[in-house]
């Protein structure tokens, strides 16, 4: 970091990813810090400054506090080797920064009492808490244990054997060799002397993994507007893996609004969304969401003004929102594997990159990412009010006070994409001016239509 930096930061104040400390901190005490932010998103401890005051102290002897943060961070189990750190002018006065990199690979304990950093706060781990920060730096694999309950009779023999033919050719294959190839990739392992379905095989090729895992599903749901309300259309995607995938394109694509691109007064015809951009977002949260989690399930909404996928689980490993773009880590490796062997990943690890590009292509913005507490979302922000649709939901017009000018205006709209004051006057002759602009202002009021351009340019469409 320049001084800029460093100053900016300090300005801040403490918070999840900056501590304080003075030099004379207690071994122990700056340890459970690093600790905290080495299980948490990382961040910087800055020496030389007063934790509860936030005044610069600044520090004495730089060496002597530098071999302090290396040895607290050897004091974590595992080691938590920093970084070295180093030392920078704040106010005129010497303080040691010390940085703990996001994205660990191990969870770190002191004393055998695990901690993250929460607010201004280092806080103790509860079970939980514990055991989803052990899956997720991969101390827990969840989905190489075997499915619960599950037996190879469990898999449906069609998919196993398509599955097989890929990579075996569409002879009669041998059940043994089906068995090693699944071995192999992980769908299957030994308990005792007994082949079982690995949770990833048990929900790739699962007669109905929903069994045993029933959070293992695609909740979808369309609304008209740009917020969740009680009307809206509902379907839940089951069955194997790749079977919600298929089914939740598809359906995605029979609800996506297809109509004419509005944008500087020039008409495309295209779809609402990339097709294969919404398929990219699907199949990255089938592949990396967390099956761990009960009582959560996979949850695509489709708005008005944009889609939001979400998926259960943080990111996993050394992924931030930062670096989503360049770093590849996958919480489900085999389920990623297989489904890449399947066809429905184009190259493992580079899904992000060709959401974007497929977004901007469209000329719609580059997807957002976003961790919530417990999950990751992704949201495709669509044309909005600049795609005027082909189909026309008629149902909310049916809940308007409308009289009989306004529905035929409608009518036309829907039929001509457009209507200007000219276009009523030819088609209401008997009708005044003024009463053709009370209506169409009362059409806009409504959020009916969206009102275009200005002075003899004004024109009027639907606003889906």
């Amino acid at each position: 970091m320049n001084n800029d930096e460093i100053l900016s930061l300090y300005q801040q104040g403490q918070g999840a990813t900056l501590a304080f400390e003075v030099e004379a901190v207690a071994l122990n005490r700056l340890a459970e810090t690093l600790a905290a932010f080495a299980n948490a998103d990382g961040g910087f401890v800055f020496l030389g400054i007063d934790s509860n005051t936030g005044l610069v102290r600044g520090i004495r002897d730089v060496d002597e506090t530098i071999d302090k943060v290396l040895a607290a961070g050897l004091r974590c189990e595992p080691p938590l080797i920093l970084p070295r750190p180093e030392s920078a002018i704040l106010e005129e006065k010497t303080i040691v920064i010390a940085e703990v990199t996001t994205g660990l690979a191990h969870a770190y304990s002191l004393r055998g009492k695990y901690l993250a950093r929460s607010g201004k706060k280092n806080s103790a781990l509860g079970p939980r808490q514990l055991r989803q920060l052990l899956r997720e730096r991969g101390e827990a694999n969840y989905e190489a244990l075997p499915a619960p309950g599950a037996t190879l009779d469990d898999l449906d023999n069609d998919l196993v054997q398509k599955y097989a033919a890929a990579f075996l050719g569409d002879s009669p294959i041998k059940k043994d060799a089906i068995i090693d190839l699944l071995f192999r990739r992980g769908c299957i392992t030994k308990d005792g002397t007994i082949w079982r379905p690995t949770t990833s095989g048990y929900l790739l090729f699962g007669k109905d993994p929903q069994r045993t895992i029933p959070s293992a599903e695609i909740l979808l749901a369309r609304y008209s507007g740009k917020q969740m309300t009680d009307e809206f259309v509902r379907e839940v995607a089951r069955g194997s893996l790749p079977e919600q995938i298929r089914r939740a394109e598809q359906w995605i694509v029979n609800n996506m609004r297809k109509g004419a691109r509005i944008d500087s007064f020039k008409r495309e015809d295209r779809a609402e969304y990339p097709p294969p951009a919404v398929r990219e977002a699907i199949v990255n949260a089938v592949a990396h969401r967390d099956y761990a989690i009960r009582g959560d399930e996979i949850r695509v909404m489709m708005f008005s003004d944009r889609i939001e996928v979400y998926s259960p689980g943080r990111l996993p490993g050394h992924v931030t929102i930062d670096n989503i773009v360049e770093e590849r880590f996958s919480r489900n490796e085999v389920i990623a594997q297989v489904l890449a062997d399947l066809g429905f990943i184009e190259r493992l690890g580079y899904g992000i990159d060709r959401m974007i590009r497929l977004m901007r292509d469209w000329g719609l913005p580059a997807p957002r990412f976003a961790e919530t507490s417990n999950g990751f979302r992704v949201t495709l922000r669509g044309p909005g009010e600049r795609l005027v649709g082909d189909e026309i939901d008629r149902s909310k017009w049916r809940r308007l006070d409308l009289n009989e000018r306004q529905e035929a205006t409608l009518e036309y709209i829907a039929k001509n994409q457009r209507v200007t004051n000219k276009d009523l006057r030819d088609l209401f002759p008997d009708v005044s001016e003024e009463t053709i602009r009370r209506d169409l202002a009362d059409l806009v009021e409504q959020d009916v239509l969206l009102k275009m351009g200005d002075k003899k340019g004004t024109h009027y469409i639907l606003k889906q």
